[in-house]
């Protein structure tokens, strides 16, 4: 698709919507990571004991107390681990969000790949745990992967059709 000078492709606006939604995931796998490799620390985890122990009984009180029962159970190798992977997955989706924001092609293979390897386990995750957000998530991401096939396959034609006019 050609557009004039200084005008931006329709389909920019979209990229830009992606590449925000990475760069946001990317923030709170930091956060994620950071919070986890502070659970090294046996302090902190007695320091949440106490704060739990001020809720009322009830939904939340449960939650929390089962995930601080799950982290005490981690040994410390296990915690590194978790953080190390969380800060794999913030590094790869800051690269895709950069690169979709920069409209590179590259971006959007890599986005494809990357997103749509992730959807199995997301269904395999929704169908042992459904959860509201484990489904919108895997329906935003399954728009993603759908949009950016779409896409690419449009840019593919598009340099094809340029290469040689007798192309359709």
């Amino acid at each position: 698709m050609t557009t004039s000078p200084g005008r931006v492709p329709p389909r920019f606006g979209v990229l830009r919507a992606i590449a925000l939604y990475k760069l946001v995931k990317v923030l709170l796998l930091l956060a994620t990571a950071y919070e986890v490799l502070k659970l090294r620390d046996a302090s902190t985890i007695a320091h949440l004991y106490t704060w739990m122990a001020t809720l009322p009984t009830g939904l939340e009180r449960n939650a929390i107390s089962y995930v601080l029962a799950w982290f005490s159970g981690l040994t410390a190798a296990r915690v590194e681990t978790l953080g190390i992977v969380t800060l794999v997955y913030a590094t790869i989706f800051a690269v895709e969000g950069v690169g979709l924001w920069m409209r590179k092609l590259w971006a959007e293979w890599l986005t494809i790949l990357v997103t749509g390897s992730l959807i199995p386990l997301e269904l395999w995750e929704l169908g042992h745990r459904p959860t509201l957000a484990k489904a919108a998530v895997l329906l935003a991401n399954g728009a993603i992967v759908w949009y950016l096939i779409i896409q690419v396959r449009r840019s593919h034609q598009a340099a094809l059709e340029s290469a040689d006019p007798n192309v359709k």
